[in-house]
């Protein structure tokens, strides 16, 4: 169904391509803190599950970067909502460059 979640830092965005169309989860990064901005899933691709391999793998890379997470973008933060093994890459409200 679709290749895996990889990150591309020119274009500031995890990225994740299926059946010839790009879903992308969009980031500004600041150190070690990705805040995640905006995620996008043409909507062919809608009701596939697509957008939660997105979010699960572009957080599985961030992980393995020692990176952090401010989660601005509503779909990535109710994707970790719902999935607490990564709540542990929230940097807190008052983290300076949250």
């Amino acid at each position: 169904m679709a290749s895996e979640v990889r990150d591309n830092p020119e274009m500031h965005r995890f990225e994740l391509e299926v059946d010839g169309s790009l879903a992308v989860a969009k980031y500004m990064r600041h150190g070690d803190v990705f805040t995640f901005t905006h995620t996008e899933v043409p909507p062919a691709l809608g009701g596939r599950g697509v957008g939660s391999k997105l979010a699960q793998g572009a957080l599985d890379l961030v992980r393995a970067s020692g990176g952090r997470v401010a989660a601005q973008c509503p779909f990535i933060a109710s994707w970790i909502a719902r999935h607490p093994g990564y709540r542990d890459l929230l940097v807190e409200a008052g983290h300076p460059h949250a």
